[in-house]
């Protein structure tokens, strides 16, 4: 019976017997595995900053908007429905809720900015004293808005960073008025540097009492509300203590409640399956490869029927045949693999160094999984000319020697 190692030499001597060859077919492995590995580095990376994006804000938040999404069926035609506002005073019946621990009202809208001589567009929240609490928000100089009654808010303003230097430069903005629309406002705070979120400054804001910018946008009610709960609380335990508050106000469940541990989990799953997809398109080039090495190794049992004759007149079991066969296929696809690993990283690699804003990342276990897909193709595609090689009769092989 061969021995292990003279196994692997036979096989490893007939790859380097045809260099070229054996490139070539290792070369169409390397290419799908190296798509693989690109697609789905991109797929997972933009995967990850997406979820960073969204839990900058933190995990444990909970949104109620009017108005009901979700339905078990179709309206009755005919009749009119109305949807019955947000207001400040529901907003205020969540804050006394068990494990709330934060709540804001919020009102948001595009208006002009006034100030110092400089007039700016910009979207302007009407929020509460909890604003930063909830999203994580933190105030660089000055305060945020006070703890006011609703109805009583003074005309107070907190600008984002950007907002800030875009209205007074350099200059300390504490104190000074700003007109919002026909509403003037005086700066008690600046906020510190929080960056984009999906596309959208998060520093060319403006902050007002959530009152005074239903005043502003002429609104009868807030568009959502934002509430936070205490770590390690389950999520649905919340949204149905909120549930069951807005429905004994509203008579009727007329608004939608979604939690960002809901949200998350879904957009990871859509996140998911796109990079999965966008895999598998990239593998189709690896079943181009399959087919290369099923092309060259039935042409290798075609040229070496004559040493395959004189292995088995040499007493060599049928299994040694198989097996010598198989692992030329699988050495091919897995140094293929390598080569593949290898190029798709550097690719990667090379991509993120010249778009620094397009997220990548590799994960280890995409890498062992692609070298695990390369050995399996080298091991089906070899299967049958191992097979046709082992089944060989070796009086024929000799004579065709």
């Amino acid at each position: 019976m061969m021995r292990f190692p003279d196994t692997l030499q036979l096989a490893l001597r007939a790859i380097t017997a045809h260099r070229l060859r054996s490139f070539l077919t290792l070369l169409g492995i390397a290419v799908g595995i190296a798509a693989v590995i690109l697609l789905t580095s991109i797929g997972e990376g933009i995967h990850r900053f997406v979820l960073a994006e969204f839990t900058q804000f933190g995990t444990n938040v909970i949104g109620v908007a009017p108005g009901k999404v979700k339905t078990s069926g179709p309206a009755p035609t005919g009749i009119p429905t109305s949807v019955r506002p947000l207001t400040l005073e529901d907003a205020r019946a969540l804050e006394h809720l068990p494990h709330v621990t934060a709540m804001t009202s919020t009102v948001w809208g595009n208006t002009e900015i006034n100030a110092n001589g400089r007039l700016r567009r910009t979207t302007v929240y009407g929020v509460n004293a909890d604003m930063t609490r909830v999203f994580g928000m933190k105030v660089k100089s000055g305060q945020f808005l006070p703890g006011e009654d609703s109805e009583n808010a003074r005309a107070f303003v907190v600008l984002g960073a950007k907002l800030k230097n875009e209205l007074f430069g350099a200059a300390n903005p504490l104190g000074a008025r700003v007109r919002i629309g026909n509403f003037q406002f005086r700066v008690i705070g600046v906020l510190e540097t929080k960056g984009q979120f999906l596309g959208i400054d998060l520093d060319d804001t403006a902050y007002i009492p959530a009152a005074r910018a239903l005043e502003l946008y002429n609104r009868d009610g807030l568009m959502e509300i934002h509430v936070s709960y205490a770590e390690g609380v389950p999520a649905a335990r919340v949204g149905d203590a909120i549930k069951a508050t807005l429905k004994a106000r509203h008579g009727r469940e007329d608004f939608t409640i979604t939690t960002q541990e809901d949200m998350l989990r879904t957009l990871s799953r859509i996140l998911d399956i796109l990079t999965m997809a966008v895999g598998a398109l990239g593998s189709i080039s690896l079943l181009v490869g399959g087919v290369g090495i099923v092309t060259i190794m039935t042409i290798a049992v075609s040229e070496r029927t004559g040493e395959i004759g004189l292995l088995v007149a040499l007493g060599a079991p049928r299994r040694t045949i198989l097996g010598l066969f198989l692992g030329e296929a699988v050495a091919l696809s897995a140094l293929g693999g390598v080569m593949g690993l290898l190029l798709g990283i550097g690719l990667a690699q090379a991509i993120h160094l010249l778009v620094p804003a397009l997220p990548v990342h590799t994960p280890i276990a995409f890498v062992l999984l692609a070298e695990g897909i390369a050995v399996a193709i080298g091991l089906l595609a070899g299967v049958l000319p191992a097979r046709r090689a082992a089944r060989l009769d070796p009086v024929e092989a000799l004579r065709a020697e």
